[in-house]
């Protein structure tokens, strides 16, 4: 079923230890609007989805899980070097006690993942504007982690993940017309 090819969906590059960075970048690993949320709702859904959009959840759910591995592998290399001085000086400490520098499924304010972050309605229309919802609210947060860094290679791999954000917002959008259209259209027996 599943083809690994041991390298990043897109390159991730450091050029500094930065623990706040780190720190920020956890809301995209287990926020309420991170990838890990975005992938289940996604590989979920598409067990109650028409057949025509099947794919589409399946495809975009499994590059979430690939988003997800380039966010740990910045957050492990923005952290990796990292002091204990470094860690408190940015905020990281209680993350740092529970967890050392173990990746840990929590928001960037320390909230722990849960399941209440995936919607799943059953009606594909409305499960299909939630996913359009999600993936903009995931490249906003991207443009927003994109102008909290000063470091052009962290830049670099986030402006690939918002623009990833877009095209999968368009994809859903394109998904709900597709559907509409099956909908409307009038069905003779």
């Amino acid at each position: 079923m599943w083809i690994y090819e041991k390298k990043l969906q897109y390159p991730v590059r450091v050029s500094k230890c930065d623990p706040r960075m780190a720190k920020l970048l956890i809301e995209q690993y287990g926020g309420a609007d991170g990838e890990l949320a975005a992938a289940l709702r996604y590989l979920n859904q598409r067990y109650t989805i028409p057949d025509k959009v099947i794919g589409l959840l399946n495809d975009i759910g499994t590059e979430e899980f690939a988003h997800l591995e380039m966010i740990a592998t910045m957050v492990y290399k923005l952290t990796k070097d990292a002091t204990v001085e470094q860690i408190k000086a940015a905020g990281l400490d209680p993350y740092y006690v529970n967890h050392d520098k173990a990746l840990f499924y929590q928001s960037a304010g320390g909230v722990p993942f849960t399941a209440t972050y995936i919607q799943a309605k059953g009606d594909p229309i409305a499960d299909l504007y939630e996913d359009i919802a999600a993936e903009e609210k995931a490249r906003a947060t991207y443009q927003w982690l994109i102008d909290m860094t000063d470091d052009v290679d962290i830049q670099d791999s986030l402006k690939f993940l918002r623009e990833r954000e877009i095209i999968h917002s368009l994809r859903f959008r394109e998904a709900v017309e597709i559907l509409k259209e099956d909908r409307d259209n009038k069905k003779f027996f």
